[in-house]
């Protein structure tokens, strides 16, 4: 990613916690990298009266770094901020954006490129649109993009609601969703060890493989995010959108191209054939948990419900477990077992699949698994049998074993800079379009109403892998987790 990219970036929210701690380091890392260079400028917008100085002070310190030629970067590349005090509501305040918007237009010769970012409360998202469109912000030059942050909707109505309103501003193609791992360098591995290893594709199918494990493990709490997990939940939070698209990488057709039409095509193809639930199968396939009070590493550590801004009798679930099934052709049978949860184990996003053993002339073999690490390690591990030391003819598990060195990871680009990079170059291959997200929505709305049914929870001490269920779930199909950290293992 080198070409340069002429644009004014508008940035709603931009006093907020996300700017400060992804965005900002974000754009410096595409400007260190001449994709923005001269011409292009950032305006912030949000409720607090700063001035263009303080908002450039804020700035330089998201992005600060020790070396002097760092720090001479920074103030550069700062010097392209301005603010201005905004409320979304006003449309006075559209009109002064406008020509804020106009006037650096001009100085940066940016040629009319606009980028909207909404990195704020979703309520908002709704109102900003329709008053870029009324207040026409829009220009009718050089391209106008959106980038908009999850939650998208709480449940498909919400959803279609908020993007009837994006769409009557924008066209779908101009509208960039984005769901952060998508950028993250091992989601993205998925296709390529997928695609580019004939000894993958061949063997990727019902016939050899015997289930598929996704994991999105957090070893914190909710923290100050108890307000908005109260109204979320670990389904509507983590499977709707991440667990989801790790899954439709696992299991779609190959693409025709890397392209972005050719690969929302299949993916869209793979949501559209996972086995619709009844609300009963739902509640029998999918389980909800809570967190309770437990002592970790001697340290007391609350449960749930004892957490600030969260209700004492909360059935709000911080750990989910499901069996989902798929209807397409080459994974009909193979279950796909998700889970993901607060206060777990230990933190770790990883993806194993698991390969059928069986007879061989040296015995029973055992299952081969594949297991890729997305964070916080990133990497590959494969087990395979080979024959143990010494005489006679036993099988053995051998571990072929890859690690990304850690500095080479340090020096790739943060999910974010590689998301925000695309959205300007106008690639919308890693970011989700409509038809998918109503189409997760659809699946997940089916677990929510059967667990509205239910009138408990169950629960799992902190710093565990979830409830018995969680286990039993796999176990009555006789399947078992494969990551278990509470065993001793090489690293994960």
């Amino acid at each position: 990613m080198s070409n340069e990219v002429n644009a004014v970036i508008i940035m709603f929210g931009g006093s907020g916690d996300l700017a400060h701690r992804k965005l900002y380091p974000a754009l410096f890392g595409l400007y260190r990298k001449g994709v923005l260079k001269d011409h292009f400028a950032v305006i912030g917008t949000a409720r607090r009266p700063w001035s263009d100085d303080y908002y450039r002070g804020v700035v330089r310190d998201s992005v600060a770094g020790s070396e002097e030629e760092h720090e001479a970067e920074a103030e550069a590349f700062a010097s392209h901020f301005y603010y201005q005090s905004h409320d979304v509501t006003d449309s006075s305040h559209y009109v002064t954006l406008k020509q804020l918007a106009q006037k650096l237009d001009d100085q940066y010769a940016v040629g009319g490129n606009r980028m909207y970012y909404m990195a704020m409360a979703p309520q908002f998202f709704a109102t900003i649109a329709t008053h870029l469109k009324s207040e026409a912000l829009l220009t009718k030059t050089g391209f106008n993009r959106l980038i908009i942050e999850k939650p998208f909707g709480h449940d498909y109505p919400s959803a279609k609601e908020l993007n009837d309103a994006l769409t009557g501003t924008f066209a779908e193609e101009q509208i960039y969703r984005i769901d952060h791992y998508l950028g993250k360098e091992m989601a993205q591995a998925i296709l390529a060890l997928r695609f580019g290893n004939p000894l993958l594709k061949t063997v990727w199918n019902k016939d050899y493989i015997k289930d598929i494990q996704i994991t999105l493990a957090e070893a914190v709490g909710v923290e100050e995010r108890a307000g908005y997990y109260e109204t979320a939940g670990a389904l509507r939070d983590m499977v709707q959108n991440h667990v989801m698209q790790l899954l439709a990488y696992l299991t779609m057709d190959e693409p025709t191209a890397m392209t972005s039409e050719a690969v929302h095509e299949v993916k869209s193809r793979a949501f559209d054939q996972l086995h619709r639930y009844t609300e009963e199968e739902a509640a029998a396939n999918f389980i909800r948990a809570q967190y309770t009070a437990a002592a970790i590493d001697g340290q007391a550590i609350k449960g749930y419900r004892e957490e600030d801004g969260v209700a004492s009798a909360s059935l709000t679930d911080t750990f989910v477990a499901g069996r989902i099934m798929t209807d397409a052709p080459a994974f009909a049978g193979v279950p796909i077992f998700i889970r993901t949860g607060k206060r777990l184990t230990r933190k770790s996003t990883q993806v194993t699949v698991t390969f059928k053993g069986g007879k061989t002339p040296f015995g029973e073999g055992q299952d081969a698994h594949l297991t890729i690490y997305i964070e916080p390690s990133q990497g590959y591990t494969l087990e395979l049998n080979g024959k143990q030391l010494g005489e006679g003819n036993i099988l053995t598990p051998n571990r072929l074993d890859f690690r990304h060195d850690p500095a080479a990871i340090a020096a790739a680009p943060e999910a974010y800079e590689r998301l925000i990079g695309e959205a300007l170059a106008g690639d919308q291959t890693n970011f989700n379009h409509w038809r998918e997200l109503a189409q997760t929505w659809h699946y997940v709305d089916v677990i929510t109403a059967a667990w509205q049914k239910q009138t408990g929870i169950e629960t799992y001490p902190a710093g565990t892998m979830g409830p018995q269920a969680a286990f039993d779930l796999l176990a009555k199909d006789g399947h078992q987790w494969y990551w278990q950290p509470t065993r001793v293992r090489m690293a994960d």
